[in-house]
């Protein structure tokens, strides 16, 4: 293959700690670069701006993701089974047992039990004043809601939790916080597989959906854990990352805590930039299918691997007018945080319920956030996450 002209190189890497803590900058000089970057420390190419991105992600047959969404053949081979890491038409099948219990038909009887749920969680924080946005909030209705969406036993929930942790970390390129999340994802793989070889997931349940499809042989054991896996850690991962920068965000920016408490309208709007500014899901890779000219010089061919980053892309000056502006009023109805095409975030639905629920709960009760400390970044190759981030509640 031909080396990338030299004015599209960058040696910078994004999977170090100070870039993962401070990645935004780094982003813009990438987009700076051209329509595609190339990374010279990983060997594979960056798309961040946002058209260009947004043209990859609905187009499933130019870039693959057949041949794994990480950045290392590990995660690729072990994750082979899984949902995101296949194309149509086996991807249209297995999303289909997404689908017919995430639409939003299908979660419409959940409104009212997320929304007493969230209402529920406002009241314990008012009464804490000091808590932990990432324990208190972020761990609190998204975890509940998932686990019984899915129908996991009572007694492995915590199990569950603790091993989907970091498990993202694993789809990085090869460094140590890859190799150290490899045997908790092993470990997380093997949980799964025996609460699946058991039969004791909670019958009506999403999981026991999946477990009866394999069962009657409409897919593979393989794709029924992998479905099981995939589901936890996503929304996990996300849905918490999404509520601690929210909570992270309006007290920092109390201006747009004031717009969402005297309109609780705004709040789809709220969360939508929440999920703009601070893309839970930074990036995933795919695999060029033949070569493709984006311009300016950059040319990816055949076979190579690109990233294509969401957070770059939601933050990218050519499409997002003053895009390090944290603005509720902004409406970013077209953010790419979720995903796009036949790889969207099957569970956004979910996930927006429950974080226009809990803002709004806690816009009746809260005036304002006050940060204590500073947040305690977590540091992971593919999230965007915080560890602790202790907040006042000013009532």
């Amino acid at each position: 293959m031909s080396t990338p002209l030299k004015h599209l190189i960058s040696d910078i890497d994004l999977f170090s700690d100070g870039a993962l803590h401070h990645p935004y900058a780094l982003f813009r000089q990438l987009r700076d670069l051209g329509p595609a970057a190339y990374l010279s420390q990983q060997g594979l190419w960056f798309i961040g701006r946002y058209e260009e991105a947004r043209t990859a992600l609905g187009d499933w047959q130019t870039w693959s993701s057949a041949q794994g969404i990480g950045l290392n053949p590990v995660i690729n081979e072990a994750w082979a089974s899984a949902l995101i890491c296949t194309d149509p038409p086996v991807h249209t099948e297995q999303r289909k047992l997404f689908m017919d219990r995430l639409g939003p038909r299908q979660l419409k009887p959940l409104d009212a039990t997320i929304t007493q749920r969230a209402e529920e969680l406002a009241e314990r924080i008012v009464q804490m004043q000091t808590f932990d946005a990432v324990k208190d909030v972020a761990q609190d209705l998204p975890v509940n809601v998932i686990m019984d969406l899915i129908g996991w036993p009572e007694a492995v929930r915590g199990g569950l939790l603790e091993l989907a942790n970091g498990s993202f970390n694993a789809c990085g390129p090869d460094n140590d916080r890859m190799r150290g999340a490899l045997p908790q994802l092993d470990a997380l793989m093997q949980f799964v597989s025996g609460i699946y070889d058991a039969g004791t997931l909670v019958p009506g349940g999403f999981g026991s959906t999946i477990a009866d499809a394999a069962k009657r042989g409409d897919i593979p054991r393989e794709a029924a854990i992998g479905l099981l896996v995939g589901y936890v850690v996503a929304a996990f991962d996300t849905t918490i990352s999404a509520m601690t920068s929210g909570v992270m965000l309006f007290a920092q920016n109390p201006e747009q805590w004031d717009l969402l408490r005297a309109d609780e309208t705004l709040a789809a709007a709220a969360f939508n930039e929440i999920l703009r500014m601070e893309s839970p899901i930074q990036h995933f890779s795919r695999v060029a299918t033949r070569d493709v000219d984006l311009g300016e010089g950059a040319v990816i061919q055949v076979g190579q691997r690109a990233l294509i980053s969401y957070a770059s892309a939601n933050r990218d000056e050519r499409h997002f007018p003053y895009p390090e502006r944290f603005d509720i009023t902004r409406r970013p109805l077209d953010h790419l945080a979720f995903g796009l095409g036949n790889h969207g975030c099957a569970g956004q639905g979910l996930a927006r319920l429950e974080g226009h629920a809990v803002f709004k709960a806690l816009a009746k009760r809260v005036k304002r956030f006050e940060l204590v400390g500073e947040p305690m970044r977590g540091f992971n190759n593919i999230t965007r996450n915080c560890e602790r981030v202790m907040v006042r509640a000013v009532c």
